[in-house]
């Protein structure tokens, strides 16, 4: 409010109306965009060593020829970067994996987009995988751009957004926390009509599955807060077809 020089709430929410640009300020502002690469390096061994090679032997297996990954709440990208560095060290030229990244804050995907970051945020990343993935830009580092290719930015809101993405595997860590529980198992449940039989959710380790939504998930690494959904039919109005069409 001091930036736009107004002093009181009501002139406030006015401009608000009128101006997409101060949303997104307003946004950008309030929201918490704090990860690195990486982040909890355990989690992301068990994704590598497990999770993605089984997500590939089942595709093979039923004959599709794609894979998705959401990181739901990207931030500035670290992420789902992470994932696809991942990606390109695995051995499955013989599918197209698509990286998907969601926020809600358009300022924050547009800096996502570039691929440059403080090597703070790079702690967690070998030094032959920096020398290999990145150039350096003054004080910063640039993520390479066929890496960066890998990943598609798509503004969503979790909360508000009624079309989920379609996939296999989904990370949402640390975002819940800052929802109510009635909010957290309207959000969990559309993950669950995301995602197909067998795939997957990942969750921030300070976050847990609650209510009922326990019956479509079952927990595979508890200490990583990953979990497999279940075969249980899930009726979702505008959802009950998804998790029959992963990397549709």
């Amino acid at each position: 409010m001091r930036a736009c020089k107004v002093s009181d709430f009501a002139s406030y929410l006015k401009r608000l109306e009128i101006d997409r640009n101060e949303l997104d300020s307003l946004l950008a502002t309030i929201s918490i965009h704090v990860s690195q690469f990486f982040r909890n390096p355990d989690t992301f061994r068990v994704i590598e060593q497990k999770i993605l090679p089984d997500l590939c032997r089942r595709a093979r297996a039923a004959a599709r020829g794609k894979l998705t990954l959401w990181s739901a709440g990207c931030a500035a990208g670290e992420e789902p970067y992470s994932l696809a560095l991942m990606v390109d060290d695995l051995s499955a030229d013989d599918l197209e994996i698509l990286v998907l990244a969601t926020d809600i804050s358009e300022p924050v995907l547009e800096t996502a987009r570039t691929g440059l970051f403080d090597i703070s945020r790079m702690k967690e990343i070998p030094s032959p995988v920096v020398d290999k993935y990145f150039r350096a830009e003054g004080p910063h580092y640039r993520l390479i751009e066929p890496v960066r290719k890998l990943v598609e930015f798509q503004h969503h809101n979790i909360m508000t957004d009624s079309d989920y993405p379609v996939a296999d595997l989904i990370l949402c860590r640390n975002v819940l926390i800052y929802f109510s529980r009635a909010e957290q198992e309207r959000i969990l449940l559309r993950f669950a009509a995301a995602l197909p039989p067998h795939g997957v959710l990942v969750l921030g380790r300070s976050e847990t599955m609650t209510g009922e939504n326990r019956r479509y998930f079952k927990s595979e690494f508890p200490r990583e807060r990953i979990y497999r959904r279940t075969d249980e039919p899930i009726a979702l109005p505008g959802f009950e077809n998804q998790a029959t069409q992963p990397g549709s």
